[in-house]
């Protein structure tokens, strides 16, 4: 019985009358875990930060934290992340969904940690940005203008010099940056590794 089990690529972690658990699930549900455990995190933090900027700072000159580097000043952006692409507001609330949807259908096929912290950074962040395009002016309920909402941005670091920004777009540029490394040093979502000579096992194959 187990050696048909394992010629049928399911891993075992003991005899299977020891009531032995294929080793792929296991992993796989664990990194689910992890993706379900930090977008939540990064969603809640960029919508907490918004909301009290919103209450304490909209309207009113920028509060310096450190001069010529850091300050606070709230602005509302049509654009992207960063304040690219002003005026496109609606291409970009349906990339964001296409992006919240790829990566859901994606978990379906997550072994790999490292994939599952940049996909859930990618996630919360696309999340948090998308909330804006649906429900905040001039969109939302009962306003002309479905899915056309603008993003709070409030973050900006030497001013005058860099598009001011908010949780979700660090979030967003974190996890485009791990992503792009991983695909460069051959890392797979599916947990195995492509070194250019053929796929090795990774994580997703042997750890229990």
């Amino acid at each position: 019985m187990r050696g048909l089990q394992a010629a049928g690529g399911a891993p075992l972690t003991g005899d299977v009358a020891d009531g032995a658990v294929p080793v792929a699930p296991l992993v796989a549900r664990r990194r689910v875990a992890v993706l379900a455990t930090i977008f939540p995190i990064v969603y809640a933090l960029d919508l907490a930060t918004k909301t009290l900027v919103l209450r304490t700072l909209e309207g009113r000159e920028p509060v310096v934290i450190i001069p010529d580097v850091l300050q606070f000043r709230v602005i509302f952006n049509s654009g992207a992340a960063f304040g690219l692409g002003a005026g496109m507001t609606i291409i970009f609330t349906c990339v964001a969904a296409g992006v919240v949807t790829a990566i859901l259908r994606t978990a379906r096929n997550l072994r790999s940690l490292p994939w599952a912290v940049t996909l859930g950074l990618l996630l919360g962040g696309a999340l948090g940005n998308l909330t804006d395009r649906v429900f905040r002016w001039p969109s939302g309920f009962g306003r002309p203008s479905p899915l056309q909402g603008h993003v709070v941005d409030f973050i900006e670091t030497f001013p005058g010099h860099f598009p001011i920004w908010n949780v979700a777009d660090s979030a967003i540029v974190c996890g485009g940056i791990l992503a792009v490394f991983l695909a460069w040093r051959g890392y797979q979502i599916d947990g195995t590794r492509d070194t250019g000579q053929g796929k090795q096992e990774g994580e997703g194959r042997n750890d229990g």
